[in-house]
């Protein structure tokens, strides 16, 4: 019998996952970018297990199974921290957040069974994170061990040293000796536009992971919000100030939703096509399920041995309880009278319903660019879109007001949905992962439920210490899909929503998915539709350094890929990058401690005003050279593998 689903497993991937999810909480709220953390978690998982002499290549893969469940399900950041801005909520009651992040991701596992056949294994979707996670199992596990384990090693080195050195840099712009944005603004007329950066590694590491065909479908996005919809929108908007300031009121109140209508067709577009492969994959699921009662587990291959469909169905039911739970409560203390019971059922039916088609999109483009660059806050806006609509219909019909109670719960519905949705997200790559060094799936499965159990203890109280420290908007954290995902609840609910923008950014979206297409039928080039809408909608300054990273990234690849071990040099640049954003994520989540403490907003800075004009310059310097000093020292240790 062989060791997959073991305790220690299990324990290792909760540990890790306490690193990964602080990581992907701050890098969330602070550039609105979620990163997979499936190789670096793969990665130490071989290091550690590899002190028992017992340790398989799918025991490890539940680890990293575990550890990424808890991290994808860092989401519900794009749209939880909305109700501490709208002001319901202080901060982050645990249980009711526990039980809305729990109780959700282990209904959106559920959903991840039927959608695995039909994405994974009745699907060409490349899967890039997940087959990379593969690759990097089957070195650690590899005929040639020797060879393997020091590739282990030289991984396991890259991920602390470039944590070392992105938290060092961060440590440096705390210190307020680097400058921790660079931007520049200007005005012709009475038009005005700009561009920022911000001074992030763990946006190079980011755009090193997404890759260079997406990061320039996002500099395209750039390029219609910067270069085109500014410019035209100052002049016909004209303000007075600054044009920096003019420039940022401008996009926050008018590009970001032309973003909005551009993700919206293209998440659409993107349901539309999974229609009939998730109808199959419903259907082969019900077929094995039939085969697995007729036959028993050994007409199925392993890789095919999915949870039982009833099991399935059964858990998804009992899930529903604690949502439902969850739901009256926090319409209890509002002034609902006897619109409760409707406006509960209402909200579970709709995050059984749009929770599956938003689960299977996320999938598809999980598997289609990646988990780390899949644009789940995008789905988000078209959740609570829907949401919005649904509840000011079910209260104008009871004849109750467009409350901002009505506004905070349809945030909270939608926090619920979106840990619903995006569990296919990063789980799908897993599932991927398991097909790959065959591991079985209903293992793998039930290692996703412990993993968002993980997930849903740590992810309240990091919200709680981040909250303390820094706030939401404004000058604290910007949690800018939060921030949007407020104000279109708001605008919906209350009627001031202007639709003609949204509807400007849906025609942009088309128009683009017909370029995709053309260059999909002619192969000639791509341009994901949801990734240049993630373009225009996100602030330049999270973007811009995404796009370096991207093209930092295939430079790398392209200078290593004439070299020995070229194959070895690629795995580990992604550590590398992974690397990069968790230590400047962890470093964030520990200066939020610091400040807390303190009780001072900047607790490490050594020097003041008189020092920013050397801060930028040490700041940029810096900011290119510490990913070009890595890329070339890893690159060289990777050389060294093959000699």
């Amino acid at each position: 019998m062989r060791r997959e689903l073991t305790l220690r497993a299990l324990l290792l991937g909760g540990a890790i996952t306490l690193v990964f999810t602080a990581a992907n909480v701050y890098l969330g709220l602070k550039v609105g970018l979620t990163f997979a953390s499936s190789i670096p978690a793969a990665v130490i998982s071989m290091a550690v297990l590899r002190a028992f002499r017992n340790a398989t290549i799918v025991e490890n893969n539940i680890v990293q199974t575990v550890a990424s469940a808890a991290g994808t399900l860092s989401s519900v950041i794009f749209v939880l921290p909305g109700l501490v801005m709208v002001g319901w909520w202080a901060g982050f009651p645990f249980w009711q957040s526990f039980w809305i992040i729990a109780a959700g991701g282990v209904l959106g596992v559920m959903y991840s069974v039927p959608l695995r056949r039909a994405l994974v294994t009745h699907s060409d979707l490349p899967y890039p994170e997940g087959v990379a996670a593969a690759e990097v199992l089957k070195v650690g596990a590899g005929e040639h061990k020797e060879e393997a384990a020091e590739e282990n090693r030289v991984g396991l080195l890259a991920l602390v040293v470039s944590s070392i050195a992105s938290a060092g840099f961060q440590l440096l712009s705390a210190m307020q000796l680097f400058a921790s944005t660079f931007a520049a603004y200007f005005r012709f007329g009475a038009s005005a536009t700009g561009i920022g950066l911000n001074g992030s590694l763990a946006l190079i590491g980011a755009g090193h992971l997404i890759g260079l065909t997406v990061g320039l479908a996002i500099f395209a996005g750039l390029v219609i919000a910067w270069g085109v919809a500014m410019p035209i929108l100052t002049a016909l908007h004209p303000m007075a100030g600054a044009a920096g300031d003019v420039a940022i009121a401008t996009w926050s109140h008018y590009v970001r939703f032309i973003g909005t209508g551009a993700i919206g067709v293209s998440a659409i577009w993107a349901i539309g096509r999974l229609v009939a492969p998730v109808w199959n994959g419903l259907r082969a699921a019900m077929a094995a399920s039939r085969s697995r009662r007729n036959d028993g587990n050994a007409a199925l291959p392993i890789v095919e041995r999915d949870m039982p469909i009833g099991i399935v169905a059964v858990v998804s039911l009992i899930s529903l309880i604690p949502i439902a739970i969850a739901l009256d409560a926090f319409l209890s203390p509002g002034a609902f009278g006897s619109i409760v019971v409707p406006l509960v059922i209402g909200a579970v039916i709709y995050i059984v319903i749009a929770g599956f088609f938003v689960a299977a999109a996320c999938g598809y483009m999980a598997g289609r660019i990646g988990s780390s660059n899949s644009p789940v806050s995008g789905l988000a806006i078209l959740a609570v879109i829907g949401a919005s609509l649904l509840l000011a219909l079910l209260a104008h019909v009871a004849g109750a007001p467009a409350s901002a109670a009505l506004v905070a719960y349809a945030l909270f519905v939608t926090a619920v949905l979106i840990n619903v949705a995006t569990i296919s997200n990063d789980n799908l790559q897993d599932l991927k992962t398991g097909q790959l060094v065959g591991a079985t799936p209903w293992k793998q499965q039930a290692a996703l439920v412990v993993g968002v159990l993980f997930g849903a203890v740590v992810i309240p109280p990091i919200l709680n210490l981040l909250n303390k420290a820094y706030g939401f908007g404004g000058h604290g954290l910007p949690a800018p899909q939060a921030t949007l995902i407020s104000t279109l609840a708001k605008g919906v609910i209350q009627g001031n929503i202007d639709w003609s923008l949204i509807g400007i950014g849906a025609a942009v979206g088309a128009l683009v998915i017909a370029v995709d297409e053309i260059g999909r039928m002619t192969r000639r080039f791509r341009l994901p539709p949801l990734a240049v809408g993630l373009g225009i909608y996100l602030p330049a300054a999270t973007t811009a350094p995404a796009v370096v990273g991207a093209v930092f990234g295939a430079l790398y690849n392209r200078w290593v890929a004439k070299k020995p071990n070229a194959a070895a040099a690629r795995r580990l640049g992604v550590l590398v990058a992974s690397g990069l954003i968790v230590g400047e994520s962890l470093f964030g989540v520990a200066l939020a401690g610091i400040i807390v403490a303190s009780g001072k907003a900047s607790p490490l800075a050594v020097v003041g005003d008189w020092f920013t004009n050397w801060g930028s310059l040490l700041g940029v310097i810096a900011f290119i050279a510490t990913p070009w000093l890595l890329y070339r020292w890893i690159g060289n240790r990777a050389r060294r593998l093959a000699a």
